[in-house]
């Protein structure tokens, strides 16, 4: 059902000095800063040759990124995000096998301007799980 890995986010403290990282130490291609106020946060995209790096910061009071960096104050990996041909059927597919999908089940659009879902971590060894429509 899934295909390739879209990209693996990091959430971080502070934006600009995380991309700083992956641009200046790294050597990486680093996008501009987009606010997604209906997900909390703001993003860059790291771009490599077999998929992305995503940073998100919080964006707002309200974040669900803030709470896991009260957690993790100097950051880390937040999520994977991986590939489906067809959202819905994947969702229908996880739900009927017991799989659950936060915020209410239905996709919303992400930042790549295409449908996502999240799962939840305990149904999957720990790990958030991004899907998104490919």
């Amino acid at each position: 059902m899934i295909g390739q890995l879209n990209h693996v986010a990091i959430a971080v403290p502070d934006l600009k000095a995380a991309s700083a990282v992956y641009r200046t130490t790294l050597g990486a291609e680093v996008s501009a800063p987009k606010d997604m106020p209906e997900h909390g946060v703001t993003t860059v995209f790291v771009a490599l040759d077999n998929t992305k790096i995503e940073l998100l910061a919080p964006l707002g009071p309200d974040s669900p990124i803030q709470s896991f960096l009260t957690r993790n104050p100097s950051g880390g990996i937040h999520h994977l995000c991986y590939e489906v041909e067809d959202i819905l059927a994947a969702r229908d597919r996880l739900l009927a096998g017991g799989a659950r999908v936060l915020g209410g089940g239905e996709p919303k659009t992400g930042a790549h301007g295409k449908p996502v879902l999240f799962l939840h971590p305990k149904d999957f060894c720990g790990t958030l799980i991004e899907l998104e429509q490919a």
